[in-house]
């Protein structure tokens, strides 16, 4: 899950947006429009059923409805029956399976950047309920920037929930970072990442840790579209918006094809920062020894956790199965 960084200014709004239908292993951005509307919120227009990936220039800014206005959602524990089971269509989460993305971001220029995100077999109680560890890297011309965890649980509704993440951020190799949220700590909640059937317009929040400045929100922006990457071609694609209403006019788009999960990602407004584009080159189930060293790097992170934050400190340790 990545955190959106913004600039402070800017007078345009780029949205860059991945072609549909392109299976060539590189991640440059194929459409990039400039425009001048006071925009923050891709376009309500772009969400009716289409064959390609969405380019439309976003509308003005939309306010928020009543709905929007709820800053997270009520984490109801006796709702997960079986939270550890994640088989939703839009984000199943497997114990083993590996997705490699490879693609681009600024830094200095654009540079290449890979993601590499690990369903691990291992388990972690959070705010009272049991979730799914998940082990992510990113490299940025070729150095690691950051290793994560993140906590995953399925809601007997077939939503999935985001209880937490302890991402660790490294500058030069240097550890430099780590902007904790989770769940049931500091004032944090957990939030749906992604609805079991989302309507083309509904918003929900993601999570709120206020004590880091997470307070993400989602948006459906478009659905039945189509798209291809490295790893294969899709359709009746979702794309997700994923904004934080404190920061406007920075947005993330992700693609989710159903019974894969997030195929590509995108971006759009001025204040992206980033502008990380990302196309899924793969995804495989690793052996029993490949999980088990992803494993042992899942609980290094942690153990580094307890260490630096207080409020990783309060939580129960990650178990195994």
């Amino acid at each position: 899950m990545r955190r959106l960084r913004v600039v402070a200014v800017s007078v345009a709004l780029t949205l860059v947006s991945l072609s549909a239908c392109t299976a060539s292993e590189t991640s440059t951005p194929s459409v990039s429009v400039a425009v001048t509307k006071p925009t923050s919120t891709p376009s309500a227009t772009a969400g009716r059923p289409s064959s390609s990936a969405p380019t439309a220039t976003p509308e003005p800014t939309l306010p928020l409805t009543p709905a929007e206005d709820v800053l997270f959602e009520d984490l109801t524990r006796t709702t997960f029956g079986n939270p550890t089971t994640i088989d939703g269509r839009w984000f199943p989460l497997v114990p083993g399976t590996r997705f490699v993305y490879k693609g681009t971001i600024i830094d200095d220029g654009r540079v290449p950047h890979t993601v590499v995100f690990t369903v691990t077999d291992l388990t972690k109680v959070v705010d009272g309920v049991r979730a799914v560890v998940a082990y992510d890297q990113d490299a940025t011309n070729g150095q690691i920037v950051e290793r994560e965890i993140s906590f995953f649980a399925q809601d007997d509704a077939g939503n999935v929930w985001l209880l937490g993440e302890h991402p660790e951020e490294y500058e030069d190799g240097e550890f430099n970072a780590a902007p904790t949220w989770i769940s049931g700590q500091a004032e944090a909640h957990a939030g749906i990442l992604i609805r079991a059937e989302p309507a083309f317009g509904a918003s929900w929040p993601q999570g709120w840790g206020p004590a880091v400045g997470w307070t993400d929100r989602a948006r459906v922006f478009e659905t039945g579209s189509s798209t291809c990457v490295p790893a294969g071609c899709y359709h009746d694609v979702l794309v997700i918006d994923e904004f934080n209403p404190e920061e406007p006019d920075a947005h993330q788009l992700k693609y989710y094809a159903p019974g894969v999960g997030n195929v590509r990602v995108g971006w759009a407004g001025a204040r992206d920062e980033d502008h990380e584009v990302l196309e899924l080159m793969g995804q495989r189930v690793l052996p029993a020894a490949e999980l088990e060293q992803v494993d042992r790097e899942a609980l290094r992170l942690e153990r580094h956790a307890y260490q630096i934050s207080d409020v990783y400190a309060a939580t129960e340790p990650i178990q195994r199965g």
